[in-house]
């Protein structure tokens, strides 16, 4: 490759991972959610126990279910942020792109 064209592979690679990293930081606001929604839902459930303490186990088990499901989302956007940190693959596709479209390969 020339030196104008690794400049540009350069300039587009630093640019992506420039937006990886803000991605990865606005997928991470999706953690919020699940906290917070788990947290209403501990506090309701407590007070549901409170009202009515024989159907504890009922309460208890629905709420358990429900804050795993939540959970999920919080981890999938933990997870999205791990790849588009440590192993984008985006920044080789993107340079070999440019160089088979400049050099016609």
């Amino acid at each position: 490759m020339n030196e104008a064209l690794q400049q540009i592979v350069a300039q587009g690679a630093a640019s992506i991972l420039a937006f990886s990293g803000l991605g990865a930081g606005i997928a991470m606001i999706a953690g919020f959610g699940p906290g917070i929604g788990e947290g209403f839902a501990a506090g309701k459930a407590c007070e549901g126990i409170s009202r009515q303490p024989e159907a504890k186990g009922s309460i208890q088990s629905n709420m358990l279910l429900g804050q795993a499901v939540s959970e999920t989302t919080g981890i999938y956007s933990l997870v999205i942020a791990i790849i588009l940190i440590f192993a984008n693959p985006l920044v080789g596709t993107y340079a070999s792109f440019i160089t088979d479209t400049v050099l016609g390969k």
